[in-house]
């Protein structure tokens, strides 16, 4: 049976159809009960829109009882979810809690689906609280019983040097591998990055001792097949040459066997205007020669490519060559002076 359609109806129905502001899928309906009102049988419809037999008949019957108002959707969603204080509250708390299954940390959807809610939501309390579960880092705390006068020590003589002296931080960078990759390097593309083979071989490793200059920034460094208190000792020669005689110098070095050896000891017996002065135990972050090290890893050693260990030797030489051309002295601040220096201090370089 045909529909019958008033006129403002017909009207109303032929706008939806043409215009291009509202929902495809009211649209969709008007066209359907404009079909029928012109008689068209239902497999007509079906191809032309296309859609079932069960569509059509759900739209006319709908229609039939409440006429323009029956074409409206009557599932509107779900209304947006808010995130409540209380229901904050929880994913604070669920978040401190061990996950149930074993696993280390949470995830957004692990949590919403414990606590029923959208995993966006879980996101959300997270970024306000500035929790990242996802994530953790590592740290040390020494247990030098003596560790504020040393760090003091230390610290003393990066901020205010004594007058008409040298200070060097000193350490070693040990089992540096000579590696060479077996399958050519692709170099980068516009879209792609620089590939590397996986495999490589090793030639050697060696070791790198490096003395940076508080004052200037500048890198004295030597290569040796071993860190040994030996190489140590003839390290320590070296920088007394690059100095005037007679000269004060201060060498600050961690807690390594190496440089507590009698060999070390006869050394400064020999050499009185050189003083050593050690780290406390587990505070490698009061070194600035480790911040240097860090720099010729990323720029060098990383992805630095090796023919031997002499190549490896020659190329770390270079770079320290090229370095000292432009270098900088480190700038020490702390983030709040007023504390007094503990194995818990937090230091922030430049």
């Amino acid at each position: 049976m045909a529909l019958t359609l008033t006129d403002d109806e017909r009207t109303e129905l032929e706008r939806r159809v043409r215009s291009l502001k509202i929902r495809a899928e009211d649209g969709r309906r008007a066209r359907v009960i404009l079909m029928l009102a012109d008689g068209a049988s239902y497999s007509t419809i079906e191809a032309a829109l296309p859609c079932y037999r069960d569509y059509i008949n759900r739209w006319r019957r709908r229609f039939l009882e409440d006429r323009l108002d029956g074409l409206r959707a009557r599932y509107c969603g779900q209304p947006p979810t808010v995130l409540t204080p209380a229901m904050e509250a929880r994913v604070l708390e669920k978040t401190r809690q061990a996950p149930p299954d074993g696993s280390p940390h949470w995830s957004t959807r692990k949590l919403g689906r414990l606590l029923k809610i959208h995993h966006n939501l879980v996101a959300k309390a997270w970024q306000r609280a500035g929790l990242q579960p996802h994530r953790f880092e590592r740290y040390m705390q020494s247990d030098d019983p003596d560790f504020e006068r040393k760090a003091a020590d230390v610290i003393g003589l990066y901020v205010i040097p004594p007058d008409h002296a040298a200070v060097f931080a000193v350490n070693e960078k040990t089992a540096i591998q000579a590696r060479d990759r077996l399958d050519p390097v692709l170099p980068l593309s516009p879209g792609r990055a620089e590939r590397h083979g996986f495999e490589y071989h090793r030639h050697g490793t060696l070791s790198l001792l490096a003395a940076l200059d508080t004052q200037s920034g500048e890198v004295l460094g030597q290569t040796v097949p071993r860190h040994t208190s030996a190489a140590f000792v003839e390290f320590l020669g070296e920088i007394v040459a690059t100095q005037p005689k007679r000269r004060e110098i201060h060498v600050i070095a961690d807690n390594l066997s190496t440089h507590k050896t009698q060999a070390v000891r006869t050394f400064l017996l020999a050499h009185p205007n050189v003083h050593l002065h050690f780290t406390p135990t587990y505070s490698s972050w009061l070194n600035q020669v480790e911040l240097w090290f860090a720099k010729i890893e990323r720029d060098l050693l990383a992805r630095g490519i090796f023919t031997s260990v002499a190549d490896r030797a020659r190329k770390i030489r270079r770079y320290i060559r090229h370095y000292n051309k432009t270098a900088k002295p480190v700038r020490w601040s702390y983030r709040n002076p007023q504390h007094r220096i503990s194995n818990t201090s937090v230091c922030t370089v430049h």
